[in-house]
């Protein structure tokens, strides 16, 4: 995703952070007063006074996770060992960052007779978290299926969550995918292999005219866009969102 600020800054203190699967956390900061935001759209968070930085600097762009309804604003990210990411792990609760945005359009289309076709992969997931949640709590009608590929259960954020959601929208179905279960410790019953062709066609059949949208790793959202395009479907029916150096 690109860094552009749509707003003036806010600033907004941390009021708590949990790992949300292996290598990812969760980061909650006080919603700022006056400061709204669509489902699926990212901000641009700056580190004010940092302990320490790096060639990388101090202003990272996240996906919202949370929904706009919820209380806290919620951000999630893979701890990789930047100057960045050591100090969102360590700053002391009440430490103050910067926000600006809302920016991004990766937003649930207007026409609810269309079928909401999510694809996510790993820390990709984040915008659809935030669209999900957002469905369940306006009741929308509209059929949203999200297919959501990780290596293992153990990587996936959001896992129990995204299923325990199913119970309270009745339009929405989850399908995780595993690709490594080899390397896991968990049992798994669902989808295995990464998402193709076959599974979404598997899943989908029968809905109406489906609008495709992509948030992962950029070789998968590459990978998926062209099968996309192979199958017949037009560009104006997909959007895709990249999270590189994540």
């Amino acid at each position: 995703m690109s860094t552009a600020a749509a707003s003036p800054g806010f600033i907004c203190k941390l009021k708590d952070r949990k790992e949300v699967a292996e290598g990812t956390m969760a980061f909650r900061f006080e919603k700022p007063s006056g400061w709204t935001f669509k489902a699926g759209q990212y901000l641009d968070m700056t580190l004010l006074d940092p302990a320490e930085t790096d060639s990388e600097g101090n202003v990272r762009s996240f996906s919202i996770a949370s929904a706009p309804h919820e209380e806290t604003l919620m951000v999630a990210t893979r701890m990789r060992d930047t100057a960045f990411k050591r100090v969102l792990r360590t700053m002391p609760l009440g430490t103050a960052v910067k926000i600006e945005g809302p920016s991004g359009d990766l937003i649930l289309q207007n026409d609810f007779t269309r079928t909401a076709a999510f694809l996510a992969g790993g820390i990709g997931i984040t915008p659809f978290r935030s669209i999900v949640h957002w469905a369940a709590k306006e009741k929308s009608l509209q059929r949203v299926f999200l297919f959501y590929s990780n290596r293992r259960p153990e990587d996936a954020a959001f896992l129990a969550d995204l299923q325990s959601l199913e119970k309270d929208n009745p339009n929405y179905k989850l399908i995780a995918s595993m690709t490594e279960m080899e390397k896991s410790h968990r049992p798994w019953n669902g989808e295995t292999g990464l998402i193709n062709q076959e599974m979404l066609g598997r899943h989908l059949k029968g809905t109406t005219s489906p609008i495709y949208y992509i948030a992962g790793p950029p070789a998968m959202v590459k990978g998926l866009h062209e099968m996309l395009s192979k199958t017949g479907i037009k560009d104006d029916d997909i959007r895709a969102e990249e999270f590189a150096g994540y």
